[in-house]
């Protein structure tokens, strides 16, 4: 389980993440980052990342949308540590995750989680 202070709760979070984070796709998963401190993602160190997570009813029953969200919550409590402070991270499941097995959508939060972390090539501000 993901403490307190690395939880995102608030639907302005999430809104914020959606919208103007940066996102990346998988065919489980969809990551959407919001990094502080402009662009370049400097971080906020006295703030700990935290991370949210969608998991909507086209995933599966209520059994398999909770088993999914804590396969992803694990696999985000591990990688919260490589994004910097005050970053938010929302993981949204896909309908394929349902079936997926733990190591495939550690692949793909991997995939995704790289690809937004990098710095933007074509930012112009």
């Amino acid at each position: 389980m993901l403490p307190a202070a690395h939880r995102v709760t608030d639907a302005a979070s999430f809104r914020e993440a959606v919208r103007r984070g940066r996102r990346a796709s998988s065919p489980t998963v969809v990551a959407h980052l919001v990094l502080p401190g402009g662009p370049e993602g400097a971080g906020l160190p006295g703030l700990p990342a935290r991370a949210g997570f969608v998991v909507s009813k086209a995933v599966g029953n209520s059994v398999v949308r909770n088993r999914v969200q804590r396969r992803l919550r694990h696999l985000v409590h591990s990688r919260l540590a490589s994004l910097p402070g005050g970053a938010v991270l929302v993981v949204r499941a896909l309908p394929a995750a349902a079936g997926s097995s733990s190591a495939v959508l550690g692949h793909d939060l991997d995939r995704c989680l790289s690809r937004i972390a990098r710095p933007h090539a074509g930012a112009s501000a």
